[in-house]
């Protein structure tokens, strides 16, 4: 009786842990090692560029105060996930707080929204720079880049509310092993005493809302782009402008092709290591490749970091 009576109670865990890379001890120290040397290049790559912007007055300009807010959103993006990876590789008690838990993914996802907002944000300065060139200096004026770089921040923030809300009312009451290296949504849903079709829902629906209408902006504004391109003359400004809007469009490919794969369907939890993949490739590889990809083949920037090195 006392056995069956303690069986049906309904237990709300305090924690969960965190499966992360099940492996040996070598690999997991080899994975510490590669993550680690990853971590820092992300690190160094994009807290350069942040630098050289704020450094350099030739650089305060809308399109490399865009660039600088970026590369700050990727060093806050990595930094969500990467350093608690990093120390569950290392110890044997991979545990998260459930409060810590609910914390990080409503941090992780933000930032991830807030990176959506910048991309289009981002393709709306280049539709203005070379669609309506003669405006451009009137349009994107040092005030209204301020006001849309901050819309982008509050409303990557206030986007993710209303599912972690849902989250944070979804009963968990065991097993509590996420098998995840991060408190995904997926994930966790999976774990939930009951079955949640409407937060399974309600969450599905925000992530599709936000990932589609951001890319077909996205996908609108570069075709624009690549008309009047295409209508400019043979030359150095062609050039330059392929070469930018290729820059971006590879960025979009990379993050928007995991992110659809991710989350448009966070309940569906059939490959969880291939789950694991593709959210470390949009949260830790595309951050490490995008400074690359954008910046250090940018003539200015390099010019700038020039500056900055002839001066230590």
């Amino acid at each position: 009786m006392t056995i069956l009576a303690f069986h049906n109670i309904s237990w709300t865990i305090s924690e969960f842990i965190l499966l992360g890379f099940p492996c040996s001890q070598e690999i997991e120290i080899l994975l510490f090692v590669l993550f680690s040397i990853m971590y820092a290049l992300t690190l160094m790559g994009n807290g350069t560029i942040v630098y050289a912007v704020w450094w350099d007055q030739q650089l305060h300009t809308p399109l490399y105060i865009l660039l600088a807010n970026f590369s700050f959103l990727e060093i806050c993006y990595i930094n969500s996930s990467v350093p608690n990876m990093l120390a569950n590789l290392l110890t044997k008690v991979k545990t998260i707080s459930y409060t810590g838990c609910i914390l990080q993914f409503y941090i992780f996802c933000s930032l991830c929204a807030t990176e959506l907002f910048f991309l289009v944000l981002m393709a709306f300065d280049r539709y203005v720079a070379i669609c309506h060139p003669l405006h451009y200096p009137t349009i994107m004026t040092g005030q209204l880049c301020a006001i849309l770089v901050s819309a982008c921040w509050v409303g990557g923030f206030l986007w993710l509310l209303t599912p972690v809300t849902l989250l944070s009312q979804v009963p968990f009451c065991g097993p509590n092993i996420i098998n995840h290296y991060l408190c995904d949504l997926g994930a966790m849903l999976v774990l939930s005493c009951t079955p949640v079709p409407k937060t399974t829902l309600t969450c599905g629906v925000f992530s599709a809302l936000i990932t589609f209408i951001t890319l077909i902006y996205i996908l609108g504004s570069y075709t624009q782009v690549l008309r009047a391109v295409l209508r400019v003359p043979k030359g150095s400004g062609r050039q330059k402008a392929f070469s930018t809007c290729a820059s971006h469009l590879a960025v979009v490919s990379l993050f928007y092709g995991s992110v659809m794969m991710m989350y448009v369907n966070p309940g569906s939890v059939r490959q969880p290591e291939m789950q694991k993949f593709i959210t470390f490739f949009y949260s830790v590889a595309t951050p490490l490749l995008n400074p690359m990809i954008y910046s250090f083949r940018n003539k200015e920037i390099k010019a700038a970091l020039r500056k900055i090195l002839g001066r230590i």
